[in-house]
């Protein structure tokens, strides 16, 4: 079964057209448009993040939040570099 995609999305088709016309001049190439975020949304992302976050230490009993810790830094340490 095909995949579904999102129709503003180009197929592979589109996507070597695009790129034929605009080696050969026939097209200029689109400039992509700016990526901005709601700063509202991104506040209340944060907001949510930050009380759950704090809830979840708060439910998590002591000793597993050693482990938690040290398990962490055990990660940390044993990168390569």
């Amino acid at each position: 079964m095909a995949k579904k995609r999102a129709p503003e999305e180009e197929d592979e088709f589109q996507a070597a057209f695009r790129v034929v016309a605009i080696a050969t001049g026939e097209a200029a190439e689109p400039p992509s448009p700016p990526k901005k975020k709601d700063p509202r949304a991104v506040q209340l992302g944060r907001r949510g993040g930050i009380a759950s976050a704090k809830a979840r230490a708060e439910k998590i009993p002591p000793e597993r939040r050693r482990e938690i810790a040290q398990a962490a830094a055990r990660a940390r340490w044993q990168k390569d570099k």
